[in-house]
């Protein structure tokens, strides 16, 4: 079973903000595969679909951000996931607005979602997909709470749509390909 984790969010104040991309590539995800089943489980939305004869699954913590590790580890935990087999998709303000990074595994950037799977997770060594949402003029807390302006929402649709291409890649050939595709 491949783990595709989305981090963002709940609930609609947060919808379409710069936090929630990772959200909303497992919403495109959803829309490129026929969900077979969905459920709320481990403090998360979980979508189950198959892509050559493989389960995926499409997780969406419900914890908020800072706690996001909660709901991966439980989920992580009761299936036995190898983290070879996990991708999680992230905003990055460190990152250009629109632009990908993908890794096979490292540091959290002080990102505090990122900090919370790497603390429940006991590591770093799993794969990740970055989505560059720009620096601040100002606080970060209200940039990334913040929506995209008119000038970013086609550079960051195209982003959310990369980011599904990298990961029906990584499905497909693995994260070597899926980095050296799209980085």
């Amino acid at each position: 079973m491949k783990v595709i984790v989305g981090l963002g969010n709940p609930g609609p104040r947060y919808k379409d903000t710069r936090h929630n991309v990772g959200f909303e590539t497992l919403e495109e995800l959803a829309r490129r595969h026929p969900v077979q089943r969905e459920e709320s489980r481990f403090d998360a939305i979980i979508a189950h679909f198959q892509i050559n004869q493989e389960k995926v699954c499409l997780l969406k913590p419900l914890t908020y951000m800072n706690l996001s590790g909660r709901a991966v580890r439980a989920f992580v935990s009761y299936y036995k996931i190898d983290l070879q087999d996990l991708i999680v998709i992230y905003d990055d303000m460190d990152l250009p607005v629109g632009s990908l990074r993908i890794r096979s595994k490292g540091g959290t950037g002080g990102h505090r979602g990122m900090n919370s799977l790497v603390e429940n997770l006991g590591t770093q060594d799993f794969a990740r997909i970055r989505i560059g949402i720009g620096r601040p003029p100002g606080e970060a807390v209200d940039w990334v709470l913040g929506r995209f302006s008119p000038e970013e929402k086609p550079l960051i649709q195209k982003a959310i749509s990369r980011a599904a291409d990298a990961v029906e890649c990584w499905l497909n050939h693995g994260i070597d390909k899926a980095m050296n595709e799209y980085n």
